[in-house]
């Protein structure tokens, strides 16, 4: 299970959260705007906006789990188990597989608009990338600084919802996890009235009451709650470091610490990573469970006009400063 998250300071800052019981061997991968893409049934794109996410590299193919392109415009995959529905290919449709989703779109698309008219004519079809790695049950987050939606495949169709708090879990389907927001409508960051009886002396003893009935479980319904109410009402300063440092803060409200969720066999879920993109400056921000220190890899520090995919792999040991 995971989450993903947008922010906007005088920046867009879009990331996400990777909770699994075991690593891929993740890497912070950069593809240069001519590395060729090859598309199971759209042939290959020799050339394409430059992307730079986490993913996993197999056969020199990044497999995505979620980047930012160099006009700024993200895009996040989630598990979405038990209602993720992909399709035989059709005629009249760009039929595009789950693991060339995120490159088609972001190898294309400047912004949410951009994305919306591809949308209209794709097939999520049931090639998997091969017999080692079958098909993943996906959703997805597009996000730019004007405009956030969340895309779904089901038996129905392929569903694109606008996404108003800028937030993605898991399971119920996105309709679902919207509405389920009515839920929490009374919560309020200040002290609440005493609205239970004007005639009870009852004492607001303590901060934080007007967050009560917030869920603090991990299931992602729950999660999606508060990830949306920590995100709708942050604050930071509006400088690079505040606002980094305030995204990882949100994604924290959500972290999975192991041991707490218990899939038997000796295997927990945990936060094994977490990203946050500047989606101006092309910049990922990441840390890992074992080491909280934030590390920083730049798109345009690398050449974008070459053919090979530039790998970093994830620090995962723990980096403390000495001050003494």
């Amino acid at each position: 299970m995971c989450t993903a998250a947008t922010y906007r300071t005088k920046d867009f800052y879009f990331g996400r959260t990777f909770d699994y019981e075991f690593s891929y061997g993740e890497e912070v991968v950069v593809t240069p705007r001519n590395y060729p893409f090859e598309f199971r049934t759209k042939g290959k794109m020799e050339s394409h906006l430059a992307m730079i996410g986490t993913a996993y590299v197999m056969q020199d193919y990044p497999l995505y789990y979620e980047a930012v392109n160099e006009k700024g415009l993200g895009m996040a995959g989630l598990n979405f188990e038990g209602n993720a529905h992909y399709f035989e290919t059709v005629t009249d449709k760009d039929n595009i597989a789950p693991f060339e989703f995120i490159p088609w779109i972001l190898g294309q698309c400047e912004n949410v608009g951009d994305a919306r008219s591809l949308l209209e004519r794709i097939n999520l079809t049931d090639i998997p990338f091969s017999d080692q790695l079958p098909l993943s049950p996906l959703h997805w987050m597009i996000a730019d600084k004007d405009a956030v939606i969340t895309v779904e495949s089901v038996k129905e169709g392929l569903k694109v919802y606008d996404n108003p708090v800028g937030v993605m879990t898991n399971n119920p389907p996105f309709d679902k996890q919207l509405f389920s927001l009515n839920n929490y409508r009374h919560l309020r960051t200040g002290t609440p009235d005493n609205t239970f009886c004007p005639d009870l002396e009852l004492d607001a003893y303590s901060r934080g009451m007007g967050g009560m009935g917030l869920p603090g479980d991990l299931s992602s319904q729950s999660r999606f709650a508060r990830v949306a109410f920590t995100k709708v009402n942050s604050l930071s300063a509006e400088d690079e470091m505040s606002s980094v440092s305030q995204f990882f803060h949100i994604l924290e409200s959500v972290a999975q610490q192991r041991g707490l969720c218990d899939l038997g066999d000796n295997k927990y879920e945990i936060t094994i990573y977490t990203a946050c993109y500047n989606t101006r400056t092309g910049v990922q921000y990441y840390n890992c469970y074992d080491n909280h220190r934030i590390s920083k890899v730049d798109m345009h520090k690398e050449n974008l006009e070459g053919c090979t995919l530039m790998r970093y792999p994830l620090i995962t040991n723990e980096q403390i400063h000495e001050q003494n």
